[in-house]
């Protein structure tokens, strides 16, 4: 088996690698990747952005968002994390056997001393009842990888910042809260190994896995990229993974519907149609009072993403207040984003 340590620490340029890495390397050997990024929120391909994250909140906190080729949830990362993939021929595994894939990392941190780690029914690894690792799985032609978490050190405090986990999710699991469901690896480890740095614990992971005493024992078995691989690298990253229309876009049309009540305007219903991630229709009702003709509001609105940056910027030339008395554009937007949700504004 080879691996790669990814030196890059942007979560887009470590998935375009891996990425890269399944379609162009050539091998007959399984490739193990292990990857550490700056904070970031990367929603799974079939998830709806809008209902997922607090998108508002990660650009303003400067966090990177964006989508992966896999399926599953959405996940927060910092340097707290390391991500590793597996990728392999596709005979070797079958899709969805999460079980025998994770073993390896799974065996690594029994030695390391934490004996109740386990994968569970579908694609997580547990400690006790506590999750540590989410994982999921993407196939192309002849190649897979298997991806995953690993939450060594990671903020946990930030996760109900910006992942908005359906109340009906929790309630299905018996589950109070986000951070109830989750647990930092580094307390459950040996007491030798609880001061190890991320990077230093990346490292004794591939040592316990490749069964050597130190990485310089395995160097012949390092993928070492090329300046060619890197300029491919960075092209798919322009290419998908920086790419709104990919990040924002990549879900099926869905209404939207908002309704609140702010003192001083009345009562606002809006509902929305949106496609591609930008507003294709758009209606208000409610007892508001208005000067001009609502019609100039709305086609402004078309095609417009739905997050406050992109409204605010769309509307910065308009008065709000013509088309809703005594409303700003703060409030608007706050509104139009779903962050109102139906409560007085006094």
């Amino acid at each position: 088996m080879l691996f790669h340590r990814m030196a890059s620490r942007d979560i887009r340029i470590n998935l375009a690698t891996e990425d890269y890495l399944m379609n162009h390397y050539e091998t007959s050997e399984p490739i193990l990747l292990m990857y550490i990024q700056n904070p970031c929120v990367i929603v799974g391909k079939h998830q709806n952005v809008f209902e997922e994250v607090a998108i508002d909140v990660v650009k303003a906190e400067g966090v990177t968002l964006t989508r992966r080729l896999s399926g599953g949830g959405a996940v927060y990362d910092d340097l707290g994390n390391i991500s590793f993939s597996f990728v392999i021929d596709k005979s070797q595994n079958t899709f969805g056997d999460y079980l025998t894939i994770v073993q390896p990392i799974v065996d690594a941190l029994k030695e390391m001393g934490i004996e109740d780690v386990a994968v569970n029914g579908r694609n997580d690894i547990l400690i006790g009842d506590k999750k540590i690792s989410g994982n999921a799985m993407y196939t192309k032609k002849n190649k897979m990888f298997s991806h995953g978490t690993l939450l060594h050190d990671v903020d946990l405090t930030r996760l109900p910042n910006y992942l908005t986990i359906s109340k009906e999710k929790l309630r299905s699991k018996h589950i109070q809260s986000v951070e109830s469901r989750v647990t930092n690896i580094k307390p459950h480890l040996n007491i030798q190994y609880q001061k190890l740095t991320t990077e230093e614990f990346r490292d004794e992971l591939l040592k316990r896995i490749y069964q050597v005493e130190s990485i310089e024992d395995i160097q012949s078995k390092e993928i070492i990229l090329s300046e060619f691989d890197k300029a491919k690298i960075t092209k798919q990253v322009t290419d998908l993974y920086a790419n709104e229309d990919w990040i924002y876009g990549h879900h099926q049309p869905y209404s939207l519907k908002e309704r609140a009540y702010i003192k001083g305007v009345g009562l606002i219903e809006s509902q929305m149609e949106v496609e591609s991630g930008k507003i294709s229709a758009v209606y208000f009702t409610g007892d508001y009072f208005n000067q001009k003709d609502m019609n100039e509001l709305t086609e402004k609105l078309i095609g417009s993403r739905l997050t406050k940056e992109s409204l605010k910027t769309v509307l910065s030339h308009i008065e709000i207040s013509h088309y809703f008395n005594g409303l700003d554009l703060d409030t608007f937007t706050t509104f139009l984003v779903g962050e109102l949700n139906d409560d007085p504004i006094s």
